[in-house]
């Protein structure tokens, strides 16, 4: 692979995602990545995205496996619904490829035990994509926290509108295709309430209601970036002491050995995107700002304010107009063809898990007092 300098991604799963961001950033990055192969199940969206790659036509297939064993794919993107991601993760890594995940890596801890056991046993290696945390502002604030004196309080605050807002004017043009077979919309469906009944029945002990099942989604969607981005801030915190769920919004108090964490999120109707990790300490806070990754080149900043021998002061660095998905994709480069080391990996990624499992008990006791 070394001595190839231009990895060759085959895509499973062309959905929003992957025509917003995933297909026009590779395709940006065209002196590192070739689109070589697409796959999806609908005949017509692979026609439609076929068109969309740069300099040449990809093969398409229906067939994952197809996808994964193909000698003209290095690396294996998967993109796919979330009920389908150890599946053709697991079928990339059988073949030796390399496996960039979408987020959530896995919606329970066998799938993801599933994942890390099939990528010891493979030459291809495993990142999970967190682009937020690839972010260089996040990077800045992670530096200036871990300068910080001792943290008092930090807050993590995820509430957004509309994705189609915000992909609308993103200038990609994305298309939903409807040419799905009743036997594939079944078997996602099937697949779906299995993996959950595993999540929350069997590894979480809490019932698999239509709020719970809601709630574990949201988590694994829009919570898994927060969450993801506070453990590598932050560290994992040791308990979550109180969560409370009036879907489509939620909030969770976690406890961490000398300060507490108040986690608000939410998805709601008002076109904004309204999303910060801020850290405490007596004498300064550092907080990184996001904006909607949907459109290519909004900044992520860090702010910091703090008292300078007196003196309130208030800096605002912005490092680079260079979008997360450009980073992130920069980082699995160098992955695949030096060996270098990722931070978002098979085993980082199962430790959102375990905080959403803390985060639902915490929920469903505060319910049943109530």
């Amino acid at each position: 692979m070394a001595g190839n300098t231009i990895v060759r991604v085959g895509i499973i799963g062309c959905g929003e995602i992957t025509q917003v961001a995933h297909i026009p950033t590779l395709c940006f990055l065209s002196d590192l990545f070739t689109i070589t192969y697409l796959c999806d199940v609908s005949a017509a969206c692979l026609a439609h995205n076929a068109q969309r790659v740069v300099n040449h036509v990809p093969q398409t297939t229906l067939d994952p496996s197809e996808l994964c064993a193909s000698p003209h794919v290095d690396l294996v993107f998967i993109a796919s619904s979330d009920e389908y991601h150890a599946i053709h993760a697991i079928e990339g890594l059988k073949h030796d490829k390399h496996v960039f995940i979408e987020k959530p890596m896995a919606l329970c801890e066998k799938d993801a035990d599933s994942i890390i056991a099939a990528e010891a046993n493979s030459r291809g290696r495993v990142m999970v994509g967190y682009m937020r945390r690839y972010a260089a502002a996040f990077l800045d604030a992670v530096k200036e926290i871990g300068g910080m004196d001792k943290i008092l309080y930090a807050r993590v605050r995820d509430i957004i509108g509309p994705n189609s807002h915000f992909v609308a004017q993103s200038g990609t043009f994305p298309k939903v295709f409807t040419d799905l077979s009743p036997e594939v919309l079944q078997d996602r469906k099937a697949r779906g309430a299995d993996i959950i009944h595993e999540a929350l029945s069997v590894e979480c002990g809490v019932p698999a209601t239509p709020e719970t099942t809601s709630m574990w989604r949201l988590l694994g969607g829009l919570g898994s970036h927060d969450l993801s981005a506070m453990r590598e801030a932050l560290g994992m915190p040791q308990a979550v002491v109180g969560a409370s769920f009036n879907l489509p919004f939620w909030s969770a108090i976690l406890q961490y050995p000398s300060f507490s964490l108040t986690y608000e999120s939410g998805i709601d109707e008002i076109p904004r995107f309204d999303a910060h990790i801020e850290v405490y300490s007596i004498t300064k806070s550092v907080r990184v700002v996001y904006d909607t990754p949907y459109i290519k080149g909004l900044p992520v900043t860090m702010l910091v304010r703090e008292n300078v021998d007196g003196v309130y002061r208030e800096t605002s660095l912005r490092r680079t107009y260079e979008d997360p998905y450009t980073l992130e994709m920069k980082e699995l480069y160098g992955m695949v063809v030096h060996g270098q080391s990722v931070k978002t990996t098979a085993e980082d990624a199962k430790e959102d898990l375990r905080i959403f499992q803390m985060i639902m008990k915490a929920g469903l006791r505060s319910h049943a007092g109530s």
